[in-house]
């Protein structure tokens, strides 16, 4: 998982990898990752965080914070990405998570995303390639599923510890219930003008 970061580690570049977690659901925000690991680190997880368990991604969040030069993140609420759309919410939030890094890097990794203004390297499947990429996905999701496990607290009948704000089968029954709140992300087809499409 090193094959992409080991040419820039090589000519003593550092690399930051940048994911993010929360494209896809109806509710709550887009957070993303952005960290630095120290050159030449071997691989300490072997897979991307979508097929880790939430255990294990908490073991390997800590493990992540431990190794990381530096780690930066930010968050784009459902406000944001309803004004200028999830494609701009999710390189806004991967560009406000390299602000802050606070520490210089030569190289961008990320998944698949192309940001402007970076010496970038967008990769497809990028959380399953690239070492920093896939660290920078687990710090992602755990972030998102904290936030998300706050927001069941405030709105407890939307079970969103479950979905953490996914289209599952259940989410969308629970809308048609009790309708949206303001969490949910009205400009998605799915709910757009009100509606649910279910």
């Amino acid at each position: 998982m090193i094959e992409y970061e080991l040419p820039f580690w090589e000519k003593g570049l550092l690399v930051a990898g940048v994911d993010e977690a929360g494209r896809g659901p109806l509710a709550g925000p887009v957070v993303a990752c952005a960290l630095i690991l120290p050159p030449f680190t071997e691989p300490f997880i072997d897979r991307d965080s979508k097929r880790m368990s939430a255990r294990e991604r908490e073991e390997a969040y800590e493990l992540i914070k431990s190794k990381a030069i530096a780690i930066g993140t930010a968050v784009v609420d459902s406000v944001v990405i309803d004004r200028i759309n999830i494609h701009r919410a999710v390189k806004l939030a991967m560009k406000r998570a390299l602000e802050d890094l606070k520490h210089p890097f030569d190289v961008v990794i990320t998944d698949f995303v192309k940001l402007e203004g970076y010496n970038c390297l967008p990769l497809v499947k990028g959380d399953e390639k690239s070492l920093s990429c896939a660290c920078a996905s687990v710090v992602a999701k755990v972030l998102r599923d904290r936030i998300m496990e706050h927001y069941h607290k405030v709105f407890p009948q939307y079970e969103f510890a479950q979905h953490k704000g996914y289209p599952t089968r259940r989410h969308r029954e629970l809308i048609k219930t009790y309708g949206f709140t303001e969490i949910h992300r009205r400009s998605f087809k799915t709910l757009r003008y009100g509606k649910t499409g279910f």
